[in-house]
């Protein structure tokens, strides 16, 4: 993936700094903050804690990457791509992308309800192969 020329492509500038934010989502799949804050201190030393979410919020506002709200969690970051709904193992945490569009849900429940909505978000949990075998 080039970090660079999707940053170009959300008219955001390729600085170091940003580059190094999506090469550790890309690299994660999903990130807290404190996980990108950590990461990132390891190559930018001197990088504060309101860069990073200066940085995040900029991301987010121009839908490059997105929030993963994770209930009884801290927030995670995704890089935004293709419709999918998400699997949480309630055992080891781990948050996996299932492909799936949610947006049939989001249609339907709109001519229901009559809501004018414009997101939808599905997280699935449960517990994965690995913990199941243990």
């Amino acid at each position: 993936m080039k970090h660079e020329h999707l940053l170009k492509s959300h008219h955001l500038k390729a600085t170091p700094q940003r580059v190094a934010i999506m090469q550790l989502m890309h690299h994660a799949g999903h990130i807290n903050i404190d996980e990108l804050y950590q990461a990132i201190r390891e190559k930018f030393s001197s990088i504060s804690l309101a860069t990073l979410y200066k940085n995040v919020h900029t991301m987010l506002d121009v839908s490059l990457i997105r929030e993963v709200k994770i209930p009884g969690q801290k927030t995670k970051y995704e890089i935004q791509k293709e419709s999918h709904v998400h699997m949480l193992c309630k055992s080891c945490g781990e948050l996996k992308d299932l492909p799936y569009n949610p947006n049939e849900i989001l249609q339907h429940s709109m001519k229901v309800s009559h809501y004018k909505a414009d997101d939808v978000s599905i997280v699935i949990s449960g517990i994965c192969p690995n913990c199941q075998k243990q």
